[in-house]
């Protein structure tokens, strides 16, 4: 492999839209451009959407069109390697992206899977021969060219690897690097915050303050976790809900958030838990890791469940809440079992079962106390500078 000007391989990082403040993946995208660098690696974005602000990166246009592709494949003839995130999303479910390796030429190809295994670009298509397509490594359902032609795909979860390894029977190479948290820990005094910001809310000094992090989108279960608030509070406990996050996303544009967000405060205050619950909207990342600070307990009630590669999961541990999460239906992510690093509540879309997970850690200090110490150390495990250096690894070895 070749190196750039501080030794280490030139990356070409492609992706969809990016705006960190709007979209997980790209936050993780410019997280992890920035740890590389750190490394030693000289990184190159390539991206739609509007100019972006992280440094090295350049807008291909509002989508991926032949001609961003033609410009794709120029940029990737001085690249080590390439390395597209894919996410359905990101790319506004287009398909355009996973036409980009036959222009690649002999830049190996490495694809990061944020989301897999519940979209198809094409459904005209029967599944009787998409499975037949995908065993012969033509094409994929979902990303098209992208696996089938990569060198490596990188999955964040147990899930989506045994999704490909369904899909390509084992003839798609696969490296697990898990995901790092969303919003790093600021260096707050825990008392102080804790203080404060409960005489900002307006809310007792031993008032519990419970978390939710993330984008505030419908899938997040937010108004289930406010009808567990209410119950807490009529059996006479002080409890309140602080929603640390934005509505509006790349997955929920401005006026279909504005829109949601109408719709869950009225959800919220017909919950009974209007005056115990408070929005932050989005928020720069220190002052949401003091908030976070602040709070004595997290609870992530999504809708389709809670799995590993949660950004908003890593980050709520990362600050070392005690954390409530909905287990996925067909069973909980096995390193998210009950009473481990966390504890989980089923089934979804329950106000009944969040009460009861959140009793749970409010009556047991001592539970609350392993799970959100075992629930740290797993974070810490995920830092970006090891997420980093598990990518420089394996750009060494495609590129041998």
């Amino acid at each position: 492999m070749r190196s750039g000007s501080d030794g280490g391989p030139r990356v070409l990082l492609v992706c969809g839209d990016l705006r960190p403040g709007l979209d997980g993946v790209a936050d993780y995208v410019t997280r992890l451009a920035a740890e590389l660098r750190a490394a030693g690696a000289t990184v190159r974005i390539l991206c739609t959407g509007p100019e972006p602000s992280p440094p090295g990166a350049r807008s291909v246009g509002r989508r991926w069109t032949p001609s961003a592709l033609a410009t794709a494949a120029r940029a990737a003839r001085g690249a080590d390697v390439v390395h597209v995130q894919f996410a359905p999303s990101m790319y506004r479910f287009r398909a355009g992206i996973g036409l980009l390796p036959p222009a690649l030429g002999r830049a190996p190809l490495v694809v990061t899977l944020h989301e897999y295994g519940w979209w198809r670009w094409e459904r005209a298509l029967p599944g009787r021969l998409w499975r037949l397509v995908e065993r012969r490594r033509l094409a994929d359902r979902e990303t098209v060219l992208l696996v089938p032609r990569a060198a490596a795909a990188v999955v964040t979860n147990p899930a989506h690897a045994a999704v490909l390894q369904r899909r390509f029977a084992g003839r798609v190479r696969s490296t697990a690097v898990p995901i790092g948290a969303n919003v790093g820990v600021a260096e707050v005094d825990r008392a102080t915050a804790r203080r404060e910001v409960r005489a900002e809310l307006g809310v007792a000094a031993d008032a519990v303050l419970v978390a939710f992090f993330g984008f505030v989108h419908p899938v997040k279960g937010v108004r289930y976790l406010a009808e567990a608030v209410a119950t807490l509070v009529a059996e006479g406990r002080d409890v309140h809900l602080l929603v640390v996050g934005g509505f509006e996303s790349l997955a929920l544009p401005a006026d279909e958030a504005r829109a949601f967000e109408r719709e869950l405060r009225g959800q919220v205050a017909d919950a009974g838990a209007g005056e115990r619950t408070a929005f932050t909207g989005f928020l720069a990342a220190d002052a949401a890791s003091r908030l976070l600070a602040a709070c004595d307990l997290a609870c992530l009630p999504f809708t389709a469940g809670v799995t590993a590669k949660s950004g908003s999961l890593l980050t709520v541990l990362a600050h070392g809440l005690p954390t409530l999460v909905t287990a996925p239906p067909d069973g909980a992510d096995p390193e998210l079992a009950d009473g481990l690093r966390v504890l989980t509540a089923s089934p979804v879309r329950d106000g009944a079962a969040l009460a009861t997970g959140l009793r749970r850690l409010l009556d047991d200090p001592g539970l609350a106390a392993r799970v959100a110490e075992a629930g740290k150390a797993w974070a810490a495990e995920r830092d970006w500078s090891g997420i980093a250096a598990r990518h420089l690894a394996l750009y060494a070895e495609v590129g041998a």
